[in-house]
Formats: structure tokens, C-alpha cells, sequence
């Protein structure tokens, strides 16, 4: 569970409130993140060809704007996908509607997102209705980030949100963020709706370079079940009102202590959401060494941590070493399997392509663990790379088998 939020963790100059609209039929559905002033802004988007209205808009609208920004509305219950016009008037007319609430501002700097059910049309009326109280109710509070949090929930089990904290020029910067994912999740970017926040000065495009250096070590480094969403959003805003001095140049110790920051919100929400994967019980690191290249070790570790087979094996704690390294060879990588050495939780399993002696019950045992590290040596090489996933049990099939009744 995440720890509570102190007040000292909250970026200045940001506001957050969270209502239920109706959307969904018990639970907060609706959100908003607003900066008090204008703000740099940076996002990735989904690579799914199949792309929902609210991506369609927030990509837009950063461009309309020169990715000046001042805040970010989502809706849970619905993923506005597959809904043709309507469903794009509708991304546009909830990003109208939060503007003129809060002083004619312009629709464009504001990101747009669902997440829900993908082909149902969207009661987008209920989301229009609900702004003018959601406005009302803008705190700069833990309390209303955390409900912030929640709103954004679909099968998550609990809210996960991340801060972290850095000094410039004498200045404290606050980072602060949050995700929603547990199913469809496999990177590629984005994999899931997240939205950080920072009182940090820095340039639309120092932020956009900071945030794919942070998404591509994070984020793009997990999957759940090797499906891309096709409204995945990670949006950043960043307004300056630290009062710390303006990140000058990728080159500078400012910008290095920065993204240090935010790699570190990052890494703590992509684990958070492996943690969360629907029916997950464990999660699995899988490091993929001595590939020819690091591209290549990202391509081995990815079709392992795709792997049902190894995935399954996981759920029930069997050491089958034999499946890991048959996932590595269906990769597309060129290596030699009788030079493969593989452990798992730190147990040699595997030598030169063959079974190492070990005892069953011993790493059974240590896979019962709510982490277990998975290490893959091709000796083919300097490259390497790393992937976080989670094991395939029942209740992922239960939960998706009844998603939408």
C-alpha cells in the first residue's frame, strides 16, 4: 500500500479534485489536475494503431499549444475508443467545459483521457455536469491527490502513487505522481494512464527529452499480460513555481538531479502496477545478459516476460528453467543456446545450456516469494537489459473472462 502523503510532497501551484459522475456505479470516476499557471508539458502516447479519441485530443492539443499546459481531466468506467465522431466531440467538449469553469482558458492545454471499456458509447453529459462542482472542489491537499488517485482506478485493486524530491539551487523541487494499470500492459508506451506533477522550471522540450529518457527505463520495462492499451497516456506538467532556478541544458547537474527525480517516481509506479497485475502474486525481474547487443537482450527479455508458459510456471513456483530458455531462443536473437547460463532467485538452474544440479525444493521455495530475480547470460555478447512482469494465474483469467459484465 502506498504511505500517506505529507503536505511537503505536494508540488506547488497544483490543485486536485475527484468526484463520482456515474460512470461507474459506486466508485470515483472522475478527476482533474490543474496548475495554478501555465506549465511546460510533455506526454507519450500508445503505439496501438488502434487509438482513442481522448489520445487523438491531448496529442492535438499539446502541438496547438507549443505544450504550454494547465491540466489534465480523465474518466474512469469508459475508454471513449472505437466511438467514431461522437467520441471525439466528446473528448473536445469535456476539455471546453473544465476551460470555461476555470476562466476561459484555453481548451487546448488541457490532456484529455479515459479509461474503461473499449467500444460503448460515452455519457459524456454526466462528465459535463460533474465539472463545475469538480472545479469548485480543487485543493492543493494530499487528501484530494489521493482521491486524485483513486479516480483513475478500472480492475487496480488499490491507487499507486509516487513522489520524490530533489534540491536546485538551493531550491526543493517536489515530483509527485500517479498510475492506474493492472491489465493490458505491455509497453511500448505507454501501457497505462499516469500523470506526474512538478514545481521544477524547465523547458517543454528539456521535460519531453526527461521524460522518454525516464518512460524507457520504466515504464517501456514491464508487462503484465503483453497487451498495449490503446489509450495509454504518461502526461508530465512541470509549472516552476518552486521558485528554483531554470533547468538550463540535458549537460547541466540541474537537469541530472531532475531526472533522477522523476526516474525515480517512474520506476516506483511501472513496479507498482507489475505489483498490482490482475490475479498477480509475484513479481518477476528478468535480466537478459551477454546478448550481442542491448536492443537484442530487450528482445529476449521481453518474449520471456510474455511468455504464458513462463508465466504460468511462475504462478505455481516451478523452476522450469527449460521454458525461460526456449522463450529466449523464439525471440529472434541469434545465440548459442549451449552457452546460456540461467538463475532464478539466485540459484544456478541452467549452465551451458544444460541443467545445473540444484535442489527443487529450495528454489521452489525462494519463487514462493513475493519478488524473484530471473537472470539469463547468453555470453554472446556486452548487451543488456532488463524487464519487470508478474506471474499468469487464475484469477487473471476470472477477472478478464468478466470484465464487462
Amino acid at each position: 500500500m502506498n504511505p500517506p502523503l505529507s503536505p511537503g510532497e505536494i508540488p506547488k501551484g497544483f490543485a486536485f479534485a475527484a468526484t463520482r459522475c456515474g460512470l461507474k456505479r459506486s466508485r470515483l470516476d472522475l478527476g482533474i489536475l490543474v496548475s495554478e499557471t501555465p506549465a511546460a508539458g510533455a506526454a507519450v502516447f500508445t503505439t496501438n494503431q488502434v487509438v482513442a479519441a481522448p489520445v487523438t485530443a491531448s496529442r492535438a492539443h499539446l502541438e496547438q499549444s507549443r505544450r504550454k499546459m494547465r491540466g489534465v481531466i480523465v474518466n474512469s468506467g469508459n475508454a471513449n475508443c472505437c466511438t467514431g465522431r461522437a467520441g471525439a466531440a466528446a473528448a473536445e467538449a469535456t476539455a471546453r467545459k473544465l476551460a470555461r469553469e476555470l476562466g476561459s482558458l484555453d481548451p487546448s492545454q488541457f490532456v484529455v483521457c479515459s479509461t474503461g471499456v473499449i467500444g460503448a458509447p460515452l455519457r459524456v453529459e454526466k462528465i459535463l455536469a460533474a465539472v463545475p462542482q469538480l472545479v469548485r472542489e480543487l485543493r492543493s491537499e494530499a487528501g484530494a491527490f489521493e482521491d486524485f488517485a483513486r479516480s483513475i482506478m478500472t480492475t487496480d485493486t488499490r491507487p499507486k502513487w509516487a513522489s520524490a524530491r530533489c534540491r536546485i539551487g538551493g531550491k526543493q523541487v517536489r515530483v509527485l505522481g500517479c498510475a492506474k494499470g493492472s491489465g493490458m500492459i505491455q509497453p511500448n508506451m505507454a501501457t497505462m494512464l499516469a500523470f506526474i506533477s512538478t514545481d521544477a522550471a524547465i523547458s517543454p522540450a528539456l521535460l519531453s527529452r526527461a521524460l522518454k529518457a525516464a518512460v524507457g527505463h520504466t515504464f517501456n520495462s514491464i508487462s503484465v499480460d503483453g497487451d498495449t492499451s490503446t489509450n495509454d497516456t504518461v502526461a508530465v506538467l512541470a509549472n516552476g513555481q518552486s521558485g528554483a532556478r531554470r533547468i538550463a541544458g540535458a549537460d547541466s547537474g540541474d537537469y541530472k538531479k531532475f531526472l533522477a527525480a522523476l526516474l525515480e517516481v517512474c520506476q516506483s509506479l511501472a513496479l507498482a502496477i507489475v505489483e498490482d497485475g490482475e490475479g498477480a502474486q509475484r513479481v518477476m525481474e528478468i535480466e537478459v545478459r551477454g546478448a550481442p547487443s542491448d536492443r537484442a537482450a530487450d528482445h529476449v527479455a521481453r518474449t520471456i516476460a510474455n511468455s504464458p508458459l513462463v508465466k504460468t510456471a511462475f504462478a505455481g513456483a516451478d523452476p522450469n528453467w527449460g521454458r525461460i530458455l526456449a522463450a529466449a531462443g523464439r525471440a529472434g536473437v541469434a545465440f548459442d543456446f549451449e552457452r546460456a547460463d540461467i538463475s532464478i532467485a539466485g540459484i544456478a538452474v541452467c549452465r551451458r545450456g544444460h541443467e545445473h544440479p540444484f535442489s527443487e525444493r529450495a528454489v521452489h521455495q525462494k519463487m514462493l516469494a513475493k519478488y524473484v530475480p530471473i537472470v539469463v547470460d547468453l555470453r554472446s555478447g556486452r548487451g543488456r537489459a532488463r524487464m519487470w512482469t508478474c506471474d499468469f494465474t487464475g484469477e487473471y483469467v476470472h477477472i478478464n473472462a468478466s470484465y464487462r459484465t
